[in-house]
């Protein structure tokens, strides 16, 4: 894992299972954004900061908001996730919930039977990069045949994070790592990565043998 985070395959690979999504030919009917852990969460904050511009940019859409929580405690991380989408000035009679679903095959059954029973709504999942290959799958799986995927990248620094150690002061005896990016942030961004894809995998091949996607 360590060699690998000195290449650049563990970006493709994490972009690859999160471009995985079909092109739809019209503007999506509805939004699904996928829960991850609690709110807040940085897996949580940034779908919703995906889900709330996807919801600006198709104003019809409707929202719903899938992860297991009681609906009926304004402060459960499900209706947390909510109020952020409201916050970004997402119409909170767009919104829906479904708080069921324990996993991904679950919420997507749920989704069905109780919206769309004939499963021809349009789709666009909002969920993990690592996620959106095995989402955008379990929803075509039980019947939904038009499902995008949006995957919530993150975004690095558009600034340089160069540094001048001598500037600084310090022991003089040091190496000088003060442009070394690759030491200081993307190996370890890297690493992160293969562990994020690892799991993936490993429930991918789950949801195959068990005939989910």
């Amino acid at each position: 894992m360590l060699l690998l985070s000195f290449t650049s395959l563990p970006f493709w690979a994490d972009y690859y299972l999160g471009s995985a999504g079909d092109k739809l030919q019209n503007p999506p009917e509805v939004i699904v954004v996928m829960g991850g852990s609690g709110m807040p969460s940085p897996n949580g904050l940034i779908r919703c900061w995906y889900a709330a511009k996807l919801a600006h940019e198709f104003p019809e859409a409707r929202i719903i908001v899938a992860l297991p929580g009681d609906t009926l405690e304004p402060n459960s991380s499900i209706m947390q996730m909510g109020k952020e989408l409201v916050l970004r000035g997402v119409d909170s009679t767009r919104i829906v919930y479904e708080n069921e679903g324990t996993n991904t095959r679950w919420e997507a059954l749920n989704i069905k039977n109780r919206f769309y029973p004939n499963a021809s709504a349009s789709l666009m999942i909002v969920s993990s990069p690592t996620h959106i290959y095995r989402a955008v799958r379990s929803f075509k799986k039980v019947g939904f045949e038009q499902v995008g995927g949006m995957a919530s990248f993150s975004r690095a620094n558009e600034e340089s994070l160069d540094f001048d150690t001598k500037k600084l002061g310090g022991s003089s005896k040091m190496p000088e790592i003060g442009d070394q990016l690759s030491l200081r942030y993307k190996i370890w961004t890297r690493l992160h990565i293969q562990i994020s894809l690892l799991r993936e995998y490993t429930a991918i091949a789950y949801y195959w043998l068990m005939g989910w996607i």
